[in-house]
């Protein structure tokens, strides 16, 4: 069992910057592929970037890439989603999600946070 606990979210304006943080406890972290998502009001929910147990792969969705980065830092058992130029587009619900196995951007891994709300205004 995993335990994710995320952070950060905000009302901010369009072109700021925030970075989200998702805290892991009750297993190995470094085991674990982590993920963020996203989901707005009335839509689907949205692959928004991965990390791999390593750190050494990332992968991002096209409506972040370039603006957001994912990392990780296993010591602290927390990965990180830093959101530059943000846009009120980006206005969602993000959830940080991990497993053992690569889900990449598929919305099926097995442990999920509670989430964090993120508004943009224009």
């Amino acid at each position: 069992q995993v335990q994710l606990v995320e952070s950060g979210g905000g009302l901010v304006q369009a072109g700021d910057s925030l970075r989200l943080s998702c805290a892991a406890s009750g297993r190995t972290f470094s085991n674990y592929h982590m993920a963020w998502f996203r989901q707005a009001p009335g839509k689907e929910r949205e692959f928004v970037a991965h990390i791999t147990w390593s750190g050494g792969t990332t992968y991002y969705g096209d409506s972040v890439k370039g603006r957001f980065t994912i990392s990780r830092d296993n010591a602290e058992n927390t990965v990180y989603l830093q959101m530059n130029s943000l846009k009120p587009e980006d206005t969602a619900v993000y959830y940080c999600a991990a497993d053992t196995i690569l889900r990449a951007v598929t919305g099926t891994y097995r442990y999920w946070g509670q989430g964090t709300q993120v508004t943009v205004s224009s």
